[in-house]
């Protein structure tokens, strides 16, 4: 090997171990903080990186037992799952449709359907609010079913359209001429094939659910129906006072399990997104 390929070979590690830094620092930050004591973080004298006065459960404990957060982590599980199932039926098999219609009129009407994702939900959640109350939906978990879904069906119904254009034809043609119908070809032998693209739906959608704020500070109103990105900060800030340990507690244990699931997924999610996006 060459001084030259050495080099190339020791910046692109350097690179990569800088960047992970990067990368692990907000979690390596939340997990410091959840451990510290108050008069630490206040404390502007104190080694950020370390405890001083000794590490501390107090944090923990003051979420877990003085607040809702297993209730809340239960009631996002609770939307997001509904949510995500809602997403797949409706918007897997439009994607497909979309994908195999002919013409620029197909593609004009996926460019259609995504753009009412970039809507503003500051703007929609005002004509939401009046669905809710018709239905009587107010301070009701099924209020979030119904409306979550108005965001995530459009993005991930241009996704998956873009990734049905990159199946040929061909396949499913020959799966018709075997004798299989078209739903039986799209069942048996297009779906198979767009794991990625799936797992990338499953993925985006789950995440959306769990950092949306505005419909679930909207819709809901009692503490005990909260989501766990509404009600951190609801119960966590009081006024001018952050329970900085107990927050950073909360987002440490609801970040970790999506990263994991990214992490797990990473080549799968990877590949659906950039084919849906590039190819689409």
């Amino acid at each position: 090997m060459s001084a030259r390929e050495k080099a190339a070979k020791a910046g692109h590690r350097t690179l990569i171990t800088l960047f992970s830094l990067f990368a692990a620092f907000p979690f390596a930050w939340m997990l410091i903080t959840a451990f510290k004591k108050t008069n630490d973080l206040l404390d502007p004298n104190s080694f950020p990186f370390g405890y001083p006065k000794g590490p501390t459960l107090e944090n923990l404990r003051v979420l877990f037992e003085e607040t809702l957060f297993v209730r809340w982590i239960g009631n996002t599980v609770f939307v997001g799952v509904i949510v995500v199932i809602i997403t797949l039926l409706l918007a897997v098999p439009a994607g497909y449709a979309l994908a195999r219609l002919s013409g620029t009129f197909g593609e004009q009407l996926g460019i259609g359907i995504f753009l009412t994702y970039l809507v503003p939900p500051t703007i929609l959640f005002i004509p939401l609010a009046k669905v809710v109350s018709t239905l009587h939906l107010q301070d009701n978990l099924w209020a979030l079913v119904v409306t979550y879904p108005s965001f995530t069906i459009p993005f991930c119904t241009w996704l998956m359209m873009g990734f049905f254009k990159a199946i040929p034809k061909d396949i499913e043609e020959a799966a018709m001429v075997d004798g299989m119908s078209r739903l039986g070809a799209f069942t048996r032998v297009i779906l198979p094939m767009s794991v990625a693209g799936l797992l990338t739906v499953v993925i985006f959608t789950f995440t959306l659910v769990m950092q949306e704020f505005v419909y679930g500070l909207t819709f809901i109103n009692s503490g005990r129906n909260f989501t766990v990105s509404v009600g951190v900060p609801s119960f966590l800030v009081r006024g001018d006072v952050y329970f900085w340990g107990s927050l950073m507690g909360a987002c440490f244990i609801a970040s970790v399990p999506i990263a994991f699931l990214y992490n797990l997924f990473v080549d799968r999610f990877i590949a659906g997104f950039t084919v849906g996006a590039v190819k689409g």
